[in-house]
């Protein structure tokens, strides 16, 4: 059995303290750049199992082993011309593969769009999880040193023994603790670094210093008590500091996935098996082939890259050829960071390196590797035109018989605004276009930012005026699932824009089970949600008063005979309850939506009041859900109350009263108002808000719902959910979004026991009464998961918000 970790078999230099060493992969690739081509031979014995750990997650057990090969192959090209990578050959190889797969896919012409520039020394980010290289966990790893990413890599992504990575790195065991203990204060140093760099406010700059001495207990308890009492009042601080807690957390979410792919999962399940050795000694015959060759031509180019060049010179030559016959040199385009190179191409088609003193000023590249351009993208599109990039998803996910929302974002990435744009948008079979609330309004969610929607055959017609240069515009379709809707894929858009004509398609159409989207919108815009109990213990009762505030041990609606309680002092309400919401300077309710619940299955309107009104309106639910929890029937109501929002004060305290109610032991009722808050202060983000109505207990006692349409992973999320039913004193209650177990900003603030009886916009319990805050990353593969140890409760609604990073 071959240890897929570090390879067989090793080969011994050095004698240390009376131990031989292996040779490590950084002397193996310097030997192959000088000639060896037995190095190169145990590279590939070393880590040809993690290529097809990884191959074979992107196409057939078939086509795995030609993947491979040409993978090897194109990495033995680099390092044969001194390029290639210098100590991290898995992570460089891993990436040639994904590009080697993807770059197939586009030449059979399996996928739509342009293919991306690419430089094998950087991750190629898949553009799912576009935006992940610039998540600050991820920029903080890529700017540490090759040695210091492998062993991170190896060790904590890969999550292999000390004793298996040795070999890689010529390192004793110990040696390689050693280095991985070095390598994560570097990257929380880095990471730290990062945030320093990003401007943050004035008050937490002192605390982001005092962090990383934080974390490793170097703090006098005079400090370390300051920087705890920052964390607690600031969100941003608080996901740093859990950031720094677990630095090998941020690398598994979110390293692991831009290096690997989405398929990261599978692929570390699949390097964890053994694999049979497969008796194959050495170099493949692909690979021999290659070296020999390489001796006897000076440059050999990889994978048809020299037909493509030659080709793209020839089309240059016969639309900008010189007369005289020079040959043509063709620019292409770089990452921005990088200064642009020069590709001559001569008559025989081989590209050759444009002498330094004829681009004056350019520092050439490190190892000498002149042709890391994109093999197949030479940049002819005239500089000053739109360039348009379109995304279109299914928010939350398309529930049959329920509303849901598809959306559609576009950014025009080039330096002209774009013509006219039409959208024609493709929705899954039994998903149809729902006709507008009132005669006269949009078919759309939320803000229209000018487009226009109407029903058409199989989807819907969307138009909207010129995007602007460097701008988004985003639309989002309320949709009516059928009943019997066929699970198929998911909805895909064609957006023209005079010449201009760009694709998309989303990953997952119509599914049985899930939370579909309410609300959705784009923008500088955040969530919040405030809410309040309307049953308690009598104030009478022993020991209710302390309980009220949190002590004691009987902090559970089952040790109490509850009820009503009512605090506005007007004589037309009986029962009543308010919840303070806070809105930021310059801020605006973008969208409102009231819920509330209550034991029973007999439900009703609710008396809604906000700040700065005198009476109360009457608010009658327009969706009711009623589920069965262990102590019988509990219903769950909505309506949507933007326009009594719209007219509030600022911020205030809201009230609510009467809602249809029973009183007694184990139960429960409670109202919970969710915002959708535009903030000048906040960046470009995407926000949505869920119904899942979902009871999570008893049989059902973990369940993940996706969250389709937040796919910067990695940046930091604001979550705001609302449960009924939740005891206090029954621990084991989490809710994650991928990265971790998530602490709520109030109550007993407890990973492991959410659902307490805590509500934003109060102090004191609230009885079977959760609506709670929690700062967070996005994980990968974008899903909120619930899960419960004792407890059983109805989860009731999630709204998110997260940053977008077009």
């Amino acid at each position: 059995m071959r240890n897929v970790c570090a390879g067989q078999p090793f080969v011994i230099v050095r004698p240390i303290m009376g131990v031989e060493l292996p040779q490590s992969d950084a002397s193996l690739l310097q030997a192959a750049r000088q000639g060896d081509a037995a190095a190169y031979g145990r590279l590939y014995e070393r880590h040809v199992a993690a290529a097809r750990a990884m191959a074979r997650q992107l196409v057939r057990r078939a086509e795995a082993e030609d993947v491979v090969t040409e993978a090897f192959t194109k990495i033995l090209d680099l390092v044969g011309r001194g390029g290639g990578p210098e100590s991290g050959f898995r992570t460089y190889l891993l990436t040639v593969v994904r590009r080697t797969v993807h770059d197939r896919s586009k030449l059979a012409g399996s996928q739509a769009g342009e293919v991306e520039e690419y430089d094998p020394e950087v991750p190629f980010v898949d553009p799912a999880l576009a935006g992940l290289e610039r998540s600050l966990i991820a920029r903080a790893y890529l700017s540490l040193p090759e040695r210091w990413r492998a062993v991170l890599w190896h060790t904590q992504v890969e999550r292999c023994k000390p004793a298996a990575v040795a070999p890689l790195l010529g390192l004793s065991a110990n040696g390689v603790a050693a280095l991985a203990y070095r390598a994560r204060e570097g990257l929380r140093r880095a990471y730290l670094q990062m945030h320093l760099g990003a401007a943050p406010p004035h008050d937490c700059r002192p605390v982001l210093g005092k962090m990383g001495a934080y974390v490793s207990g170097g703090l006098t308890r005079r400090d370390a008590r300051a920087v705890e009492r920052h964390v607690d009042a600031c969100e941003e601080c608080h996901g740093v500091i859990l950031e720094l807690t677990d630095v090998n957390r941020g690398l598994r979410v979110l390293v692991g996935p831009l290096i690997a792919g989405p398929m990261f999962g599978r692929y570390a399940a699949a390097l964890a098996r053994p694999e049979p050795a497969d008796g194959a000694g050495g170099l493949p015959p692909a690979v021999r082939r290659l070296w020999r060759a390489r001796r006897r031509q000076p440059v050999v180019l990889v994978a048809g890259v020299a037909l493509t060049v030659a080709a793209a010179a020839s089309l240059w030559q016969s639309a900008d050829g010189e007369p005289d016959g020079t040959p043509a040199t063709a620019t292409v385009a770089a990452r921005p960071s990088e200064p642009v190179r020069a590709v001559r191409v001569p008559p025989h088609g081989d590209p050759e390196r444009v002498p330094p003193h004829e681009k004056p000023g350019e520092v050439p590249p490190r190892g000498g590797e002149p042709e890391r351009v994109p093999p197949l993208r030479v940049e002819q599109t005239p500089e000053g035109t739109a360039r348009l990039r379109a995304t279109v998803d299914v928010l939350g996910a398309l529930v049959r018989a329920h509303p849901g929302i598809v959306g559609l974002r576009l950014r025009n990435h080039g330096e002209r605004p774009s013509e006219d744009l039409t959208a024609h948008v493709t929705l899954p079979p039994g998903v149809t276009l729902m006709p507008p609330a009132r005669r006269g309004s949009p078919a759309v969610v939320g803000p229209a930012d000018g487009w226009e929607c109407r029903p058409s055959l199989g989807g819907a017609r969307c138009t909207r005026e010129p995007l602007a240069a460097g701008r988004a515009t985003a639309v989002f379709l309320r949709v009516a699932v059928a009943r019997r809707a066929p699970r198929a894929a998911g909805p895909a858009a064609r957006i023209d824009a005079g010449p201009l004509r760009v694709k998309a398609r989303g990953g997952e159409g119509v599914r049985a089970t899930g939370a579909p989207a309410r609300f959705a919108a784009d923008g500088k815009v955040t969530v919040k949600a405030v809410g309040n109990a309307l049953l308690s213990c009598y104030e009478e009762s022993p020991g209710c008063e302390q309980a009220r505030r949190r002590d004691g041990g009987r902090r559970d609606n089952d040790l109490w005979p509850m009820a009503v309680v009512d605090r506005d002092g007007e004589l037309g309400t009986f029962a009543s309850s308010g919840a303070k919401v806070s809105l930021p300077k310059g801020g605006r309710i973008v969208w409102a939506g009231l819920y509330w619940s209550a034991g029973g299955s007999s439900t009703g309107p609710i008396k809604f009041r906000p700040p700065g009104r005198r009476k109360y309106a009457t608010i009658r639910p327009s969706h009711v859900a009623v589920r069965e929890l262990p102590q019988g029937p509990v219903y769950h109501a909505f309506a949507d109350v933007t326009g009594l929002a719209a007219g509030a004060r600022k911020s205030g305290v809201w009230w609510a009263a009467d809602a249809p109610m029973e009183q007694g032991a184990s139960r429960h009722a409670g109202w919970s108002l969710v915002l959708v808050v535009a903030d000048p202060a906040q960046p470009y983000s995407r926000a949505m808000v869920l119904d899942a109505a979902t009871v999570v207990g008893g049989r059902a006692r973990r369940v993940r719902l996706p969250l389709g349409g937040l796919r910067p992973a990695g940046t930091p999320a604001r979550a705001a959910l609302v449960a009924w039913e939740g005891d206090a004193d029954l621990k084991g209650d989490k809710v994650s979004l991928g990265s971790g177990a998530m602490r709520p900003s109030g109550g007993d603030r407890d990973a492991a026991n959410v659902f307490d009886g805590s509500s934003a916009g109060v102090a004191e319990m609230t009885f079977g009464v959760d609506v709670d805050t929690f700062s967070a990353e996005l994980g990968a593969d974008p899903g909120l998961t619930i899960a419960t140890g004792k407890d059983a409760v109805l989860f009731g609604v999630a709204a998110i918000s997260v940053r977008a990073r077009s």
